[in-house]
């Protein structure tokens, strides 16, 4: 289903009596308030900051004040005590004036009693509740959590709470609250990187039962080694599939102009497709598997200046770029083929009525209205399954261009018309493999019931069943390597060999989509995965002819095009790891640091 402003106005009885319609609904779950030990800006009031709500068009916001709810209370205080004047009629006129502010935007803006808590070794965690909580209830939940009495109303990140993360969410999940990791790919955060503490411990504290969500920081990242992909549902060790979504963490009201992080009120919001602004909507959906009913805000207005920047990246994994939308309604059409793609992919944005060219001229659309009421009866009609997506039309310069939110879907594969399916691969679309295909299906599987590992074990091994070539020589898929090995994010490693029939067969990982591909012959693989299986064959690996830093090493450089590929190794207990063709976007500072200091280093011939 296409979602569209536009076509929401005009949805028939007959759609609304079958079902109450999802809106997207823009909320900021993690603000804090001048009840905040270290809020930057302490003269802001309660108004201000609903005020700047207001502004970034938000529906729901929650107060979480570390280890307190002494900041919601206040701003209740203050309106008791403003309604007590105006009852006793001795209420003067900028009284009733920040009366009826009050009132005007919290008859906009739902505000949810909440509070960021301090667990034991400093994992910070979210709790949110329902509006009718009372304070006298919040605060019993911090007494719970062993927040020191006399330390409710401080506000400080640091009170000597002794709380494990488990027994956190246990006592917050039993008061009634949504339960979220906050930050949690970041500082204090429950899957930080450097922490340490054992695999089983992060396991357990990302996959419990009582968690609904994890807060990340970095959703809006390219790439495949986000927080979001890490926690899919398709790591054995990690197969819960979990929610993830994003928030200010404002310490302040606006951004910081002299440091960017510093987020204010709405600086990064998540929208979710709700039936209602309410608590029990998202609660309700945080609990089910609509993972497609949640992602990052969309620009407050997209606008010429999105469109614009839009362009300069021009068709990526992520994004694509249509002039204009065919006259004949067919389930060929290249518009549904890319919408296809994205949801089989990782979802992404389409653009109608433009070219990528940021100097080409804009053709725009004619009739926007029209063109979205068929991409709407189009998406229904020839993709499968049902796929709900977003569409809107946008000015620039004159002209409309349609500008399509496409999510990562859930029920994976899309197929469109008698069929087909259809992958992104960087700029391109192109028809999936059949390992591609084996993939989705594996993924969708073990989605279905992600709260079940026994479930999900059964689900694989079905699914297993009917790919066969997908298994390595004994008869089982192969794993992504469980070891602490620090890859790179590109290039491919050969973890497996198999001589069968006079043959060499390899299993490749491949590091830019942490997939496991069993069966790979030098003849029958793809051109990276050939080049490694050629080095692999032709080359005799020699350790002194390594430069060495550390356990990291550079083997050798080439270049392709523009692009530098280098052969990397990382010795560990006289085992080395061979990774070949990685690129230098996305290293880590140990590899890019042995790159730089090498006789291999890009800006030497």
């Amino acid at each position: 289903m296409v979602r569209s402003k536009r076509s929401r106005k005009r949805s028939s009885q007959s759609q609304e009596h079958q079902r109450e319609e999802l809106v997207w609904r823009k909320v900021d779950l993690h603000l804090h308030t001048p009840a905040s030990a270290d809020y930057q800006q302490p003269e802001t009031t309660f108004l201000d900051i609903l005020r700047r709500a207001e502004e970034r068009e938000l529906d729901i916001i929650a107060f979480t004040d570390h280890n307190s709810v002494a900041g919601y209370a206040r701003m209740w205080r203050i309106i008791e005590d403003l309604e007590l004047l105006e009852h006793l009629e001795r209420i003067n006129d900028s009284e009733a004036h920040e009366l009826a502010e009050y009132r005007r935007l919290l008859n906009k803006i739902l505000v949810l009693p909440g509070f960021e808590f301090t667990a034991t070794f400093g994992f910070h965690i979210l709790g949110l509740f329902p509006p009718e909580t009372s304070i006298r209830k919040l605060e019993y939940v911090l007494l719970a959590l062993n927040v020191p009495e006399d330390k409710l109303d401080i506000g400080s990140s640091e009170v000597g709470a002794t709380t494990d993360v488990l027994r956190c969410y246990e006592v917050l999940r039993e008061n009634g609250a949504i339960v979220i990791g906050a930050h949690v790919n970041s500082t204090h955060g429950i899957a930080m990187q450097g922490f340490p503490f054992g695999k089983q411990t992060k396991m357990d504290y990302t996959q419990d039962p009582n968690l609904h969500a994890l807060e990340a920081t970095d959703l809006e990242n390219p790439g495949r080694r986000t927080t979001l992909r890490f926690f899919s549902g398709t790591k054995a060790e990690y197969p819960r599939r979990m929610h993830c979504i994003q928030g200010s963490d404002a310490h302040r009201l606006t951004k910081d102009p002299d440091r960017e992080t510093n987020l204010g009120v709405g600086d990064r919001p998540t929208e979710m497709a709700l039936a209602q602004p309410s608590f029990e909507a998202i609660r309700e959906l945080l609990e089910s598997s609509s993972f497609d009913h949640i992602r990052p805000a969309r620009p407050a207005t997209i606008g010429a200046e999105f469109i614009r920047e839009a362009r300069k990246q021009g068709d990526t994994v992520s994004q694509s770029f249509h002039e204009r939308l065919a006259t004949r309604r067919t389930k060929s059409n290249s518009v549904l083929k890319d919408i296809t793609a994205l949801a089989n992919t990782d979802g992404g944005t389409l653009f109608i009525g433009l070219k990528a060219a940021e100097d080409a001229p804009i053709a725009g659309v004619s009739k926007p209205d029209n063109t979205l009421e068929r991409l709407a009866e189009d998406v229904q009609n020839y993709i499968s399954p049902s796929l709900d997506i977003s569409a809107d039309s946008f000015e620039i310069d004159g002209k409309s261009v349609i500008v399509m939110s496409i999510p990562e879907g859930s029920e994976k594969p899309y197929t469109l018309g008698s069929g087909e399916i259809y992958v992104r691969r960087g700029d391109k679309t192109s028809i999936a493999s059949r390992d591609d295909i084996v993939e989705m299906v594996l993924s969708s599987t073990m989605d279905t019931d992600d709260s079940s590992s026994s479930q999900s074990q059964k689900s694989s091994s079905s699914a297993g069943s009917s790919a066969a070539n997908t298994q390595g020589s004994n008869g089982r898929k192969p794993d992504i390597p469980k070891d602490n090995v620090p890859r790179p994010g590109t290039g491919v490693e050969l973890i497996e060999t198999d001589k069968r029939d006079g043959e060499t067969f390899y299993t490749v990982y491949d590091l830019r989509n942490e997939k496991v591909v069993p069966n790979v012959t030098r003849s029958s693989s793809r051109s990276l995965w050939r080049y490694a299986i050629t080095q692999e064959e032709d080359t005799t690996f020699n350790p002194k002819k390594v430069e060495w830093n550390g356990k990291f090493g550079v083997i050798g450089r080439r270049k392709q095009g523009n692009v530098h590929r280098f052969d990397l190794v990382y010795s560990e207990n006289d085992k080395h790891h061979i990774f070949y063709g990685v690129t230098l976007k996305g290293l880590s500072k140990d590899w890019n640091q042995v790159i730089q200091n090498s006789s291999f280093a890009p800006g030497d011939s």
